[in-house]
């Protein structure tokens, strides 16, 4: 089944007096949503009671957990120390979404710092194929490892370069995230069209199994010429993009991703909208 749920808490957890994230449980169910994504953004610093006391009460609740693993990961690096950092981060991202019971972590793939781009996107092609390797030999292929869509034209994430990166093996699925698309590509999603070009595009390559329940982020981001500026709110009348066409070509390719709203502040509100959305289109196809 399609879920859908925040990235964090959001503005109004706190305004109710909430304090810990497995108080989130009940405040993401209470608003008829179904998952819930964790993020390390600054760092796996988590212990593993902890992750478990997370997973207890999501689990009492019914409600999904993923991870986000730390934002500085850079598999384009071309300093093999800073690689083997990398690989650490998404590792133990995953060994605490075990603990919590979860089995999806999501990772920014890289950076083109000064080097090409053909040259930064094989390196990254060579360290998500060492990453594959470690995910086998610690026994962790279970886990859904979610490669992310970027924002910014000097960040590795295109649409074919994530493709590209999922056909590596069966561990790493996509997760595509539509604001960041829509922001390196100046606004480009605007009908369903421009949604189904490129989910086609994806289960062509990837097959409709894997892409049937793909990780996915939406939100409205600014953007400038360098692409992604800061996320906004489903408020926003300027930027884009829309979760309405989507909604539509969901139902019509029959696709039930696992939908995570990254809007600033009003996470748990747009994910709950974006369901609604989505279960009328549904309903009056």
């Amino acid at each position: 089944m399609i879920k859908f749920g925040p990235s964090g808490n959001c503005e109004s957890f706190y305004a109710e007096g909430n304090t810990h994230t497995e108080q989130a449980a009940k405040f993401v169910k209470a608003r008829g949503l179904d998952c819930f994504e964790y993020s390390f953004g600054r760092g796996v610093r988590m212990t593993e009671e902890k992750a478990a006391s997370i997973g207890a009460a999501f689990a009492k609740e019914g409600v999904e957990l993923s991870v986000h693993a730390p934002y500085f990961i850079n598999f384009a690096n071309p300093d093999d120390e800073m690689a083997k950092k990398s690989y650490g981060y998404v590792l133990d991202s995953a060994k605490m979404l075990q603990k919590m019971g979860g089995t999806r972590c999501v990772f920014h793939p890289a950076a083109q710092g000064k080097d090409t781009r053909e040259n930064a996107v094989a390196r990254t092609v060579d360290r998500l194929k060492y990453l594959r390797d470690e995910i086998y030999q610690t026994g962790m292929e279970n886990i859904i490892f979610c490669p992310e869509t970027m924002g910014k034209l000097a960040q590795i994430g295109t649409v074919e370069e994530i493709t590209a990166f999922c056909e590596i093996d069966r561990v790493f699925t996509p997760c595509v995230d539509f604001g960041h698309v829509n922001a390196r590509e100046g606004g480009s999603l605007k009908t369903a069209n421009d949604y189904r070009v490129r989910l086609e595009y994806m289960i062509e390559r990837l097959g409709y199994e894997r892409m049937k329940h793909f990780h996915m982020h939406f939100s409205k981001i600014m953007y400038s010429a360098k692409g992604e500026v800061k996320h906004l709110t489903f408020e926003d009348e300027v930027f884009g993009p829309e979760f309405s066409p989507l909604a539509e070509v969901l139902v019509d390719l029959k696709l039930e991703p696992y939908v995570v709203s990254e809007s600033d502040g009003t996470q748990a509100e747009d994910a709950s909208e974006m369901k609604e959305i989505y279960l009328r289109i549904k309903g009056n196809s």
